[in-house]
């Protein structure tokens, strides 16, 4: 019998991608959006649109009693939902920082923990969707990439729980990929670097914009989405998945050095390459 997959953050860029390549493999997809016109976009044969903001708790309750009351067994979960906000430590307000959570972590944990007893009674399992910045977190990164930590985290604390009763979890971490989520990115790095103070825009002005030419950089020359989702599918029908896949070639190069070179020396590294798009005469280019 065709069996359910469930993609969060389906809208547009890999979760959309991976909700169509899923599809095209024979799954019914229940597929994660937050307005009507991102459902109309991406309705289609195998992928039935579901609004879900996964901060949200009715709208998770109402996926759960989707999942509960159709016959067929739910084969993935895949937690891709996500946020990126870029700013300085010293600079993002809180609510932010609690936004950047909500999203990229806690709301994962809701839709687990809803979806789960489907899960156990199937043998499906579960595939979150965490980053580089899961592992390696760069300048501006605080807030996103502490939050993708924290999804390994407890990627690796359910892993260890549910493998015992035929529940794979598997972590995928990407680099660049062009999907719209590093415009929009940029876009708020940009909105709460001119709410800096003239004494924080000193400190960081030039650093924002380093990193803003660097993502988007990094995301004209990533992978695809549908290309990522090709590592999101294999993930999800592999017999017996690994537990962590990289996706893309900045991925796989930056786990590799970052298993191979101390923490200054990875600090010179990621420097060096944020120094060559600092404005000229910028203090960060020494």
């Amino acid at each position: 019998m065709q069996r359910l997959i469930v993609v969060t953050g389906a809208s547009t860029g890999m979760g959309a991608a991976a909700a169509r390549e899923l599809a095209r493999r024979g799954f019914h997809v229940l597929a994660g959006v937050r307005r009507d016109r991102d459902a109309d976009a991406i309705r289609s044969a195998g992928i039935e649109p579901v609004i879900l903001d996964i901060t949200t708790s009715e709208h998770v309750e109402a996926l759960a009693a989707r999942v509960a009351e159709d016959p067929r067994a739910l084969h993935a979960l895949v937690n891709n939902a996500g946020v990126q906000v870029n700013a300085p430590v010293e600079v993002l307000p809180m609510a932010q920082w609690r936004q950047a959570f909500e999203v990229n972590l806690f709301g994962h944990i809701a839709v687990i923990q809803a979806l789960l007893p489907a899960l156990l009674r199937s043998k499906g399992r579960v595939i979150n969707i965490s980053s580089v910045g899961g592992k390696y977190a760069m300048a501006t990164y605080g807030a996103y990439a502490g939050a993708k930590f924290a999804l390994e985290a407890v990627s690796d604390s359910l892993r260890r729980e549910v493998a015992p009763l035929g529940v794979p979890v598997v972590v995928v971490e990407p680099g660049g990929v062009r999907t719209e989520i590093a415009a929009r990115g940029i876009a708020t790095a940009n909105h709460l670097a001119a709410q800096m103070t003239p004494e924080q825009d000193e400190r960081y002005g030039s650093l924002v914009q380093a990193n803003n030419k660097v993502m988007a950089s990094g995301t004209a020359s990533g992978l695809t989405a549908d290309a990522a989702a090709q590592v999101i599918a294999k993930a999800a029908t592999t017999r017996r998945p690994r537990t962590r896949y990289t996706a893309g070639r900045d991925a796989a190069l930056i786990m590799s050095l970052g298993r191979f070179l101390s923490d200054r020396t990875l600090d010179r590294v990621l420097a060096a390459n944020l120094r060559r798009h600092y404005p000229k005469g910028a203090v960060g280019r020494r």
